[in-house]
């Protein structure tokens, strides 16, 4: 890993979870060197990269005239995701796209076909399926610990109408809850259960919201998030597994989450998938609850001494960083484009099923390798770190 030359890497998007990236990308990851940042707005650029030491502040066209940048990691507004990465597989350059690939399944299957006849790698988040939570209920799944997986349910409710007020990109397309968090629970699905071969769901719109707190705007403003806001669906994975699935964004909670997973032996209760290091509990039968400690590193908790908006979010970018990897490995990415249509293409088929009242068939198909176990992001009574970086090393 050490002799391994690392990939140069470009950022384009500076807004706020670019701070969580930047600084994994540079500090976290010995795969990555990020020696530019790009952003529309030059200044922005100019500030994290002056905040994070980062070198250069490009233009879109330097970047794709650049011959040594060899990775782009795509952190714009997802409106603007298609045409960035469409130029940068354009320059021949390998794209990582934060969720979701695109807002239309035509351009996505372009953009495919596009890193196909490039010869490049496309990855896209959600990159939480590669944190310990994901990858440790996928270790007691694949072990047999709670047998035949059956059923899952998974819900996320939160008022998406109020965090719109706070984030006013959430007023525009791709601002509805199924397709700014919903993501991260269809990944998750996947990426424990395997694909998915058809879906159904109901959906309701978001209501007219009249603005609350008077700091996000006027009095009296109005608007209304476009698309299904709430969504209730059914997921028959291609092994006939049922998934119910439910994604409430008109709730008056501020977030309220559940996931489990039954099998013929056993449960597993999840935390939010949206996160790192959810905590995994075994339900058996004869010996009740327990926690499943985690087999795998990448658990969300950052040890950089400097806090940075979006800690929380933890180890963002390890997908960008297996990604380099499998650059530098000549294989396939486990967030891959397939990964991240099927994601895409599960969500679109469950609002075009909740439109016309038909069951929706899903044509695409995916499949991500699990991570390497027993390599942790800590040591030493976790006052060291560990060597979790390993397990993206095939």
């Amino acid at each position: 890993m050490e002799k391994m030359k690392k990939v140069k890497t470009a950022i384009i998007g500076c807004g706020m979870i670019s701070n969580i990236y930047i600084k994994n990308l540079k500090n976290l990851f010995s795969i990555i060197d990020v020696v530019a940042l790009c952003d529309r707005n030059r200044q922005a650029a100019q500030e994290k990269a002056a905040a994070y030491g980062i070198d250069q502040v490009m233009t879109m066209e330097e970047i794709e005239r650049s011959e040594d940048i060899e990775l782009v990691v795509n952190l714009t507004n997802p409106v603007a995701h298609y045409e960035v990465i469409k130029r940068m597989l354009l320059a021949g350059k390998h794209v990582y796209t934060e969720k979701i690939m695109t807002a239309d399944l035509g351009q996505g299957q372009e953009l495919m076909a596009l890193a196909e006849e490039k010869k490049l790698l496309l990855g896209v988040a959600p990159d939480t399926v590669l944190g310990a939570g994901i990858q440790t209920a996928r270790r007691v799944i694949d072990t047999g610990f709670i047998g035949k997986v059956t059923s899952c349910v998974a819900s996320i409710s939160r008022n998406q109408s109020l965090n719109s007020e706070t984030y006013r990109f959430l007023r525009g397309e791709g601002g509805a809850l199924p397709y700014d968090v919903g993501i991260y629970y269809i990944g998750a699905i996947i990426a424990m259960l395997g694909p998915v071969k058809q879906v159904c769901a109901f959906g309701m719109p978001a209501p007219e919201h009249e603005a609350e707190m008077l700091f996000t705007g006027e009095a009296g403003d109005k608007w209304r998030i476009p698309g299904n806001n709430l969504l209730c669906g059914v997921l028959c994975m291609e092994d006939d597994v049922l998934c119910c699935l439910h994604m409430n964004g008109n709730s008056v909670m501020e977030k309220d989450t559940n996931f489990r997973i039954y099998g013929t032996d056993g449960v597993l209760e999840l935390g939010d998938p949206n996160m790192f290091d959810g905590q995994v509990k075994l339900m058996k039968p004869e010996t009740g609850e327990c926690i499943v400690p985690h087999t795998h590193g990448y658990d969300g908790k950052n040890y950089l001494p400097e806090e940075t908006p979006f800690d929380g979010y933890g180890h963002r970018g390890v997908g960008a960083a297996e990604m380099a990897y499998a650059i530098r490995q000549n294989r396939k990415n486990r967030c891959s484009k397939e990964y991240g249509y099927h994601c895409m293409e599960v969500l679109f088929g469950l609002d075009q099923s909740a439109q016309i009242r038909e069951n929706y068939s899903i044509k695409s198909r995916c499949h991500i390798e699990p991570l390497k176990p027993g390599y942790f992001s800590t040591q030493f009574l976790r006052n060291g770190r560990g060597d979790a970086e390993r397990s993206l090393y095939d």
